[in-house]
């Protein structure tokens, strides 16, 4: 369903729905249903590149959630829990490494500020790799790497690297955090996959407290919010797959209010 979702929001969606469409009319030349699906696609990736219009969309899975503050959290052994998004490989002639996506960047972010207001026992990466592949970094050790960079003691980082997708890394982490003993459990994750996480980890037997990661075009000029561009369209296919997984995770039983 991620792949599926991902690449009808994408370049290659749009010129696979012309690519039909053209065939269409060229077998049909009068016919008005081939025109009208022209002018229906066209319009519908268009709007799902202005990035106005899925931020609009998001306010449904983003409502209630707010800027995590120091208080938002008693005192006690904090365990500080960074859900991982996936990893770019660069290759070159001889070597490779591995970057993070834009949306795991964010949540490195968002996890390194929350640090240095909680100064937490313990900082939690997770992430395995999606897809099962072996040979390529993980979620979770890209993002210690990272977190080691900013200033973070290794001996704080504890990792989950075997997890696969959201449902997964809520029974790990629980069985986790109750052998740590931590107290209080803060989440980071991106604004608009947080209302599925929560629920994921309510059903895994565990109360967190959310940390949202804003979606870095959020901080873009406002004229930028009404033009077509490709983070618009990429950031539809997030809010879409977020809809069509929590929806999945209630059927499945894998989510709790």
């Amino acid at each position: 369903m991620t792949t599926f979702v991902w690449l009808l929001f994408s370049s290659t969606g749009l010129v696979a729905a012309l690519v039909a469409i053209a065939a269409w009319i060229v077998a049909r030349p009068a016919s008005r249903a081939a025109r009208r699906a022209l002018v229906a696609v066209t319009t519908v990736y268009l709007l799902a590149s202005i990035y106005a219009v899925p931020l609009a969309a998001s306010w449904l899975l983003t409502s209630g959630y707010h800027q995590f503050a120091r208080n938002d959290v008693p005192p006690g052994p904090t365990a500080l829990v960074v859900l991982g998004s996936g990893v770019e490989t660069v290759v070159g002639w001889a070597n490779q490494f591995a970057v993070p996506d834009d949306i795991e960047a964010e949540r490195v972010l968002e996890t390194y500020r929350v640090y240095q207001l909680l100064n937490p026992r313990w900082v939690i990466a997770s992430g395995g790799n999606p897809n099962g592949e072996d040979g390529y970094e993980t979620s979770s050790v890209n993002m210690k790497r990272l977190f080691v960079q900013l200033g973070i003691p290794a001996d704080k980082i504890l990792l989950q690297s075997t997890s696969r997708d959201t449902h997964e890394e809520a029974v790990l982490l629980a069985d986790m955090i109750r052998a740590i003993h931590a107290q209080h459990v803060v989440l980071v994750t991106s604004a608009v996959h947080m209302r599925r996480a929560v629920g994921a980890f309510r059903a895994a037997g565990l109360n967190v407290v959310p940390a949202i990661a804003p979606d870095s075009e959020y901080f873009d000029s406002w004229p930028h919010f009404l033009l077509p561009t490709p983070h618009g369209l990429a950031y539809s296919a997030e809010v879409a797959h977020e809809f069509l997984g929590l929806a999945y995770y209630v059927v499945r039983g894998w989510w709790k209010r």
